[in-house]
């Protein structure tokens, strides 16, 4: 596999040399990551800095892909390389991408480009050798218009800082990555947008008057022949247009083979089937344009989603305000029915919130105030998902006020509506396999209709119908329909992903996750809630087991640990309104329990290993055996002993989520075979876990760098797996699985960075539904590339051999181009089978 290198100046600041440990954990961490092939270091003249040196494989993997991974690592790559992501106004189709890919490509200093024909252009440039002024000329010059700066989705260039070595933090700050300037011109023509359309249109017009024409009697053959000329005219305009832009730069294009055919065919007197052909292809070019503008369209949708003011409070007042002017800790009104302006918290008021633009939810969810409204604002991502609310939500029918988290270019939906942009112009790996067949394949066509233009001189024929067979060949082998084939349908698929909160990030995590057969799942927070819970109370003497539920709720309210809160919160809704008594003089014993003095007696409570070491009133074997039992269902248990008797026995559990078990049972209906659930728990309580919802394999015990060896050991087991978790404490296992999946990622910035693929909700149902889509989306592609290549196959034998002419040629192609279009467009209409 060829790699490309690069060198990415880290700043080590106080480091004599590589064999420092920092700089060795760096490299340790990064080698053997999906897509790098080695990392090493490249000393400097100057000793206390160096080079880390990436080989890696730029189909796999980014640019910005390798600064995420080194700052997790600990590395703080310099502000050398850029990654911009702007959006164009001027892309009529796919084809028009890989000229504009060609051109910069060329362009000293830009390392990566990748443009999609929904208008987004993702460019990886060295800021050192080129600027972003000199790129936006660049596009400008293409005759693109870029987008205006303050639309949401505009990308950050990352700046990371230097290394701080002494202290052994690591510091990271992001900047602003400039502005987008107005090109020139638009694209569109005197017509405005719909100028190739109209001008298609009018080809047809002088096509059919001049076909009619010809049938007259007593008209001179001149007239006909000026109408073919004004349908040669507005057929070919933009045609011609990029055939000379694409010629211009050394290439060729498929444009240029039509163009061709079409002037061939006058040279011969065949002007009509000439302006057939230009009506034909212009006809299909406004088309696919068409379809394709309702699969951007579908993306577009998501930037609307954000209100462009917001109701700033002051005082007792309000200023309708910019959302762009909201800083963090700002308080924002939102009045009933109207949409959530940024991310926040509420701190005043309840209502419900239709999170479905964000997450998927088809239910509202239930929103309360904070208790403090002066929370910790870093620490405000970790509250509770009842305070917390997104931009582009909507509001229901009362009123709230929600404190600013996240200023308008750093919201959730902000952060979705960039990378759902970016993910258009990931290239699929069968999108990276027809861009190199047609590389070859045009250059190849173009000799062969040259070869048959002297065919004559073997065959005994004349050189006009040698030269027609040419033109023929040329305009069946054209390959619009395999161009337009993957990309077509991966911006479908990423387009009715993102409607149901699912953030596909391109073509390659698109077609990956459908051939899946193996899913590792993180335990705590993604199979189970996160949170313990009390699931058991057992009475071991005379008392009932509400008295029992009171004693303990008694003694665990004086303790803050988070099994306590858990036993005392569940407890008390267990007790409604009964009088729970107070206890006092809570101390912590052994590190393995507590004391407390109830009504003058002594309450304990604890696990098993306390009251074993604690004196000689050991539980009997039947309350070990119980204990037992309860801890083999995974659950924790803790015993209570009021005096010397032995009261009661009180367990609690990081129950399974709801919906695990039939997620789990939908992924095994749809092929996923094998489903490992990865935990640091024991194995007692992973195999509980395990068999309550269906998980075929348990592993438990598990340190973060053992779930990356659990995922290696998977993916040679099973050449394609998942690891789907929280995307911040599994980003590691993530990094090396074949597809990372992040869920409720909403307004998790890790998670979102993180993932290859981020379910927004916190929910487990989204998993089937992303991977039908996947599959669905890979059968249309792979429908696609049938018809597209069928076609070619066909018709260029057919054409040789002088069965098929120019005319059903034309029809062919065009219909096959329309074909894989809207099959592709299917997509958007993608619903989960039940």
């Amino acid at each position: 596999m060829e790699k490309t290198k690069i060198n990415l100046d880290v700043v080590l600041p106080d480091i004599p040399d590589e064999k420092d440990e920092c700089v060795q954990r760096i490299i340790s961490e990064l080698n053997g990551r999906h897509g790098i092939e080695e990392v090493h270091i490249v000393n400097k003249t100057d000793a206390s800095q160096a080079q880390l040196c990436f080989h890696y494989d730029p189909e796999s993997i980014t640019i910005e892909k390798i600064q995420k991974l080194a700052q997790q690592a600990g590395a703080n790559i310099t502000s050398r390389y850029h990654h911009l992501l702007v959006e164009v106004d001027g892309i009529r189709h796919q084809r028009q991408t890989r000229s504009i890919e060609t051109l910069l490509n060329k362009t000293k200093g830009i390392l990566a480009v990748s443009a999609s024909a929904s208008g987004v252009v993702m460019i990886e440039f060295d800021t050192q050798l080129i600027d972003k002024d000199a790129i936006f000329r660049l596009l400008t010059k293409e005759g693109l218009k870029v987008a205006e700066s303050d639309k949401p989705s505009q990308s950050k260039v990352v700046k990371l800082s230097q290394h701080e070595h002494k202290d052994g933090e690591h510091d990271h700050s992001h900047e602003d990555g400039g502005h987008d300037e107005d090109g020139a011109h638009s694209h569109g023509g005197i017509f405005g947008k719909n100028t190739e359309l109209i001008f298609s249109i009018l080809c047809g017009v002088f096509l059919g008057a001049g076909f009619g024409i010809s049938y007259i009697a007593g008209i001179s053959e001149i007239v006909p022949i000026c109408f073919y000329i004004g349908a040669y005219f507005f057929g070919g305009f933009y045609t011609t247009k990029e055939a000379i832009q694409t010629i211009s730069k050394g290439g060729f294009e498929i444009d240029f083979l039509m163009l061709v055919a079409a002037i061939g065919a006058a040279i011969l007197g065949n002007w009509a089937e000439g302006a057939l052909l230009l009506f034909l292809f212009s006809l299909g070019h406004a088309l696919e344009h068409f379809a394709m503008e309702k699969a951007r369209k579908s993306i577009a949708a998501l930037t609307d989603l954000a209100p462009k003011t917001a109701l700033l409070k002051q005082g007792d007042q309000t200023k309708e305000v910019k959302i762009e002017e909201l800083k963090k800790g700002d308080v924002i009104l939102v009045r009933p029915n109207t949409k959530i302006s940024a991310d926040g918290i509420v701190v005043k008021g309840t209502s419900s919130v239709n999170q479905a633009p964000i997450t998927g939810e088809s239910i509202p969810v239930d929103k309360e105030a904070i208790a403090d409204s002066n929370f910790n604002m870093d620490e405000a991502a970790k509250l509770d998902a009842k305070f917390r609310v997104f931009a582009g939500t909507i509001n229901g029918n009362d009123s709230l006020e929600i404190k600013v988290i996240k200023e308008a270019s750093d919201s959730t939906l902000s952060r979705l509506v960039k990378m759902v942009n970016e993910a258009q112009t990931q290239k699929s790996p069968t999108q990276q396999f027809t861009d190199k067949f047609e590389k070859y394949f045009v250059p190849a066509i173009l000799i062969l209709a040259a070869l048959l233009c002297f065919s004559f001189l073997v065959i005994d024929e004349p050189f006009s119908k040698s030269f027609y067979r040419a033109m023929s060949v040329l305009v069946a082998a054209s390959p619009c329909a395999l161009a337009i084939s993957t990309p077509s349908a991966v911006l479908s698929g990423v387009a009715r992903a993102a409607k149901a909160g699912v953030l596909i990030k391109g073509g390659k995590p698109l077609e990956d996750l459908g051939t899946l057969t193996a899913l590792a799942f993180d335990k705590t927070g993604t199979l189970t809630e996160g949170k313990p819970k009390l699931t058991e109370v057992v009475s071991l003497s005379n008392i009932d087991e509400t008295e029992l539920l009171k004693i303990v709720v008694a003694v665990e309210q004086l303790s803050d640990h988070p099994i306590a809160k858990a036993i005392v919160r569940d407890g008390k809704e267990r007790l409604k309104d009964d009088q729970i008594p107070s206890a006092t003089n809570m101390k912590a014993v052994l590190g393995k329990g507590i004391e407390a003095q109830l009504n003058g007696e002594t309450v304990l409570m604890g696990n098993l290993a306390l009251f074993e070491s604690l004196d000689g009133n050991h539980p009997s074997e039947e309350i070990v055996k119980k204990v037992r039992e309860l801890e083999g269902k995974g659950n924790t248990s803790m015993l209570a002993r009021k005096g010397s008797e032995y009261i009661g026995i009180v367990a609690v559990m990081d129950t399974p989520r709801k919906e695990a078990k039939a997620s789990l049972q939908a992924l095994k209906g749809i092929g996923i075979r094998r489903m490992i659930m990865l935990t640091g728990d024991n194995q007692k309580v992973a195999e509980a876990v395990a068999q309550e919802i269906g998980i075929t394999d348990a592993w438990g015990g598990l340190l973060p760098e053992q779930k990356v060896e659990a995922i290696k050991k998977l993916r040679v087991d099973e050449k394609r797996v998942a690891m789907v978790g929280d995307g911040v404490n599994d980003a590691p296992a993530m990094a090396n699985s074949t597809v990372g999946i992040a869920m409720g990622a909403a307004g998790s910035d890790v998670a979102l960075e993180t993932a290859d693929i981020a379910l927004m909700g916190d929910k487990l149902e989204l998993l089937p539904f992303a991977i039908g889509l996947s599959r669905k989306a890979k059968s249309i592609i792979k429908q696609n590339l049938i018809v597209s290549l069928g076609v070619v196959a066909a018709l260029i034998p057919l054409t040789i051999l002088g069965i098929a002419s120019i005319g059903p040629a034309i029809f062919a192609h065009e219909g096959s181009t329309l074909l894989v279009v809207f099959n592709a467009l299917r997509l958007l209409v993608y619903k989960q089978e039940k």
